[in-house]
């Protein structure tokens, strides 16, 4: 009798046991599937810009002095990105200032990237640039790292200076791209007098009142003609 219900009670346990394991594995692959569907939620919204602004036009300033001007048809902030970055992917026209608000290089790009916490802009697409002295820049990649101070790429490199055609592949500058090296220089083609370029960079500086004037606005459709 005893045997009997001995064994009547390891029935009843190992039913009771496998009902539980069964309740158990489908709770758990309930709450599996739930954390799928979250994880599939976050990131959606991962991808998404947290700010989307349109027809830009606006002064960047850093430590209380105007650093550039910033034109463009659209600007999203993707803060959840790793890393996060600024996107410009209809364009950009960029001002750079020196200490003396004077424009000291002017930048266009098809398509710009910044990301904010390396203080680091990646600019691709027709890339040119024109500095205080009329020269003009022309590559497809450009980089320019604000906390080291200096604009570099390893694409081909085309520099129109007043009197001549220099081209190479690679490529780093100071900010204001005055002081550059080319590392894999490719060419020099000399222009005819009557044929230099005449016109300059405006020097005129940027005037900022006391009652925080700021410049003039720039349309970004007549920077990137």
């Amino acid at each position: 009798m005893i045997d009997t219900a001995y064994v009547a009670l390891n029935r009843i346990l190992g039913i009771t046991i496998a009902c539980t394991a069964v309740v158990m594995l489908l709770l758990f692959t309930s709450c599996s599937r739930g954390g799928k569907i979250f994880g599939e939620a976050v990131t959606e919204r991962d991808s998404l810009p947290v700010l989307a602004t349109y027809d830009v036009n606006t002064l960047i300033s850093d430590s209380g002095l105007i650093r550039y001007r910033i034109v463009a048809d659209e600007w999203l902030v993707f803060d959840r990105k790793k890393p996060s970055y600024w996107s410009f992917e209809k364009g950009v026209y960029l001002e750079k200032f020196d200490e003396n608000h004077v424009v000291d290089a002017d930048i266009k790009a098809d398509t710009a990237y910044y990301y904010d916490n390396d203080r680091l802009w990646e600019l691709r697409g027709n890339v040119a640039i024109k500095n205080l002295k009329g020269e003009r820049f022309n590559t497809e990649l450009l980089f320019w790292d604000e906390k080291t101070q200096k604009v570099y790429s390893d694409k081909f490199i085309r520099i129109e200076q007043l009197d001549k055609i220099v081209t190479g592949k690679g490529f780093e500058s100071n900010q204001s791209m005055t002081e550059y090296t080319i590392f894999r220089p490719g060419g020099v083609f000399y222009i005819e007098e009557s044929e230099a370029q005449t016109d300059s960079l405006s020097t005129e500086e940027v005037e900022v009142s006391e009652e925080g004037e700021k410049p003039a606005e720039v349309k970004l459709e007549e920077k990137l003609r």
